[in-house]
């Protein structure tokens, strides 16, 4: 397992908030506190774009042992995630985020 997930525990506002502006960087439609997890939509050209990030996903996820809630469309695909064994957010939220942002990048 990886170090990032044993001892997990829910982050404070403060702590989000500042993991949130460092994990979304300079970018302008980054990722978003809402209802409790953190949220983002990322848009695809066609169906098939979509699945292909999909499926990346669901690999990065099932390596971590921390599955997002996905709600999955013909040109986009928004990413949930929170832990819900804390209750909250935790730092396994912000780690999986990052790996899913690096799923782009060129």
């Amino acid at each position: 397992m990886n170090p990032i997930h044993q001892n997990r525990r829910a982050l404070s506002a403060t702590e989000i908030v500042s993991q949130l502006t460092q994990l979304n960087g300079d970018a302008a439609q980054g990722w978003k506190l809402i209802e409790g997890a953190l949220e983002k939509t990322f848009p695809f050209a066609n169906y098939h774009e979509t699945m292909a990030f999909v499926n990346a996903l669901a690999w990065v996820a099932h390596r971590e042992d921390h599955h997002p809630e996905l709600a999955v469309s013909y040109g986009h695909c928004t990413v949930r995630f929170n832990t819900h064994d804390v209750g909250g957010i935790s730092a396994s939220d912000f780690h999986c985020a990052a790996a899913v942002d690096d799923l782009l990048e060129p």
